[in-house]
């Protein structure tokens, strides 16, 4: 496979295989609406010629305090401004996924631990993706994801070293991973046009947490149950010190793997620096899609200047400091 042939997943077409990852702003207002600086970043993404975008975390509850600036689709009356946001990448003949998160359960103001939820309180977890699927689906979105990777909301909740739940959520993994099953179920059953893919760890990277057989048997049920693609990532994501033709693709060897058990379509992001050494991915896997962030913050249009032959490496150099700055905008500038 090449880099800019075009590709098929399920409801999507995508004009090259590379997609923008997730990537946090934190520049929504307090209710999850967005203005001018956020559609502005995405114009910009669009145009930069990426075959598809996940937007970064959206929220599926208003009362999640887990960070500030969290985009949200928790409310009907934010619908207009999100199909605002699609309108404006689709434009740009890029298809867009929302991808749908929680960064913690709040009953009212006060932060739940998981283990300490109700069986009700878990269902309506459930619903509330399954709703926010629903408004992104009318907004005109393309799919949705579901984010259950870096140790937020579903991370956690499907890692043994957080979940010591008793009830039909707790215990195996097929009991901690079902609340995903029930979410991809009732997405599929509401919004059925859209694609519905998934972030999860391949390892959290911590003793006693999620590790890469029991990550590799959920993805594979995921897969199994209908799940349209599935994005590998890990609990320690965004290495520094990335350097081209050197260390990239820090999740690949997993991807890989996955991508050799599952007809699914794998998306593997984590390090890709270089056209060469995703090339080399894309030839000697069956890895389908490679997914980028920070080389994105620093050039929008990295795509482009790779297909043209303008440049061979991404201009980022992995310092992080990206994720301290305004806007989650690169301290080089363009």
């Amino acid at each position: 496979m090449k880099i800019f042939e075009s590709a098929e997943m399920k409801n999507l077409h995508l004009k090259n295989r590379l997609i923008r990852s997730a990537t946090w702003e934190g520049i929504a207002n307090l209710n999850g609406g967005i203005d001018e600086r956020t559609f502005e970043i995405y114009r910009e993404l669009a145009r930069g010629g990426v075959g598809a975008i996940i937007t970064g975390f959206t929220s599926v509850a208003t009362n999640d305090f887990y960070f500030g600036g969290m985009m949200r689709l928790s409310e009907n009356k934010l619908i207009a401004q999100y199909k605002k946001l699609v309108e404006i990448i689709h434009a740009e003949n890029c298809p867009v996924i929302s991808q749908l998160a929680l960064g913690a359960f709040y009953r009212g103001t006060e932060e739940i631990d998981e283990n300490e939820m109700t069986t009700s309180e878990v269902k309506e977890v459930i619903q509330k993706f399954i709703d926010a699927a629903k408004r992104a689906e009318i907004a005109g979105f393309d799919g949705v994801q579901i984010h259950a990777a870096h140790f937020f909301f579903l991370s956690r909740f499907i890692s043994p070293l957080v979940n010591q739940r008793s009830d039909e959520y707790g215990g195996s993994t097929e009991n901690r991973s079902k609340i995903l099953f029930e979410i991809l179920r009732g997405i599929k059953n509401i919004a059925p046009k859209l694609h519905v893919t998934i972030k999860i760890n391949c390892s959290d990277f911590t003793r006693g947490g999620l590790e890469a057989a029991e990550s590799l048997a959920i993805c594979k049920n995921l897969a199994a149950a209908g799940i349209d693609s599935i994005e590998v990532s890990g609990n320690g994501t965004s290495v520094a010190g990335i350097r081209a033709g050197v260390n990239e693709g820090y999740f690949s060897k997993f991807a890989a793997r996955l991508a050799e058990e599952i007809e699914t379509p794998v998306i593997c992001v984590g390090g890709w620096r270089s056209k060469n050494v995703m090339e080399k991915i894309l030839s000697d896997t069956n890895i389908k899609f490679l997914s980028l962030s920070r080389p994105l913050v620093r050039e929008p249009d990295f795509p482009k200047k790779l297909q043209s032959g303008e440049t061979e490496i991404a201009k980022c150099v992995s310092c992080n400091a990206c994720y301290s700055s305004p806007s989650h905008r690169c301290i080089f500038g363009r």
